[in-house]
């Protein structure tokens, strides 16, 4: 077995042993106590945001292990830094993907240029597990400022707005790759704001799969089948990456148990598919966010000379 394999059935069976147990990996930093309220993605060192399947991963690690800080780097990073790793302490694995190119002989003798992919994967700690970094880095994330939830969000209701989605009152939750148009209940019947942009953050993902935007297909015949569970599970992940990028709990899916079945079906018979779709859902978090307006640069504060890697 190739060091990838072993990565992707490693990582595939943890989220396959989470779901048999009922619990959505990528949701335990809302639903554990610690978290709750502290709604944050996985940070490098340099204030960069983990993706994909890394968030996922660096999510789950932390809310197994307590660890309330969202800064992740590796042992060298730390050191760069003058810092160090308590005794004993355990990193957590985070992966990799790339490309590497080389020249081939084709079938008739001339060079072809193959581009083959790669996966590795390397270790990282938790601040929370490192003596002697700048006191920012244990700065927790600061709990949503009270509000009334019952109330629309106006940062949100913007951001929404600005993708030019064609949104319409109806009677259910849904996306119509026919009409192109989502259709979402009354701001009014959710229990909360966080249950209506979340389960609008769901449908927004699936509004990106339309051939004249990112044009996702897992060849879906009816509804149910692998097909329909994948592009389920893209957008349970978007919903969340979106919601941690826009600071919300992302309250989707009341039926999650039924899905969790059908997810369990297809990670079971393609370890690798937990990786395409955290990839797929980054995709739609991107797209829709280079659909806002265009701000000036965010000229992050670096808090040390960058360590190398």
């Amino acid at each position: 077995m190739t060091q990838a394999n072993d990565i992707y059935d490693r990582i595939t069976q943890k989220i396959i042993d989470d779901l048999e147990q009922g619990n959505l990996t990528w949701r335990k930093p809302w639903s554990d106590q610690n978290l709750a309220g502290r709604i944050s993605l996985p940070l490098r060192w340099n204030d960069i945001a983990y993706t994909g399947i890394n968030t996922i991963m660096l999510w789950a690690t932390a809310t197994e292990k307590g660890y309330l800080s969202p800064y992740w780097m590796t042992f060298k990073q730390a050191a760069d830094m003058k810092a160090h790793i308590r005794k004993g302490e355990k990193g957590a694995q985070v992966v990799y993907a790339d490309v590497i190119e080389r020249d081939e002989l084709g079938n008739g003798g001339e060079v072809v240029r193959q581009k083959i992919p790669f996966l590795k994967a390397y270790t990282v700690f938790n601040a929370t597990q490192i003596e002697g970094l700048p006191p920012a880095f244990y700065k927790l994330p600061e709990p949503p400022a009270a509000s009334n939830t019952e109330k629309r969000i106006e940062m949100l209701e913007e951001f929404f707005t600005n993708t030019k989605a064609e949104i319409v009152t109806g009677r259910q939750a849904a996306y119509s790759l026919a009409s192109d148009r989502i259709e979402m209940p009354p701001f009014e019947c959710f229990n909360n704001a966080s249950g209506y942009y979340g389960t609008l953050s769901h449908e927004l993902t699936h509004w990106t799969r339309h051939p004249n935007r990112l044009s996702r297909e897992f060849n879906r015949k009816r509804w149910g089948d692998e097909g329909y569970a994948k592009e389920e599970l893209v957008a349970e992940l978007g919903a969340c990456f979106l919601g941690a990028k826009l600071g919300f709990e992302p309250v989707t899916k009341p039926d999650h148990a039924a899905y969790i079945q059908s997810w369990l079906t297809v990670l079971k018979n393609d370890k690798r598919f937990i990786f395409q779709a955290a990839s797929h859902a980054q995709k739609a978090v991107e797209y829709v966010t280079a659909l806002q307006p265009a701000t000036p640069t965010d000229k992050r504060k670096l808090l040390l000379p960058a360590p190398r890697m």
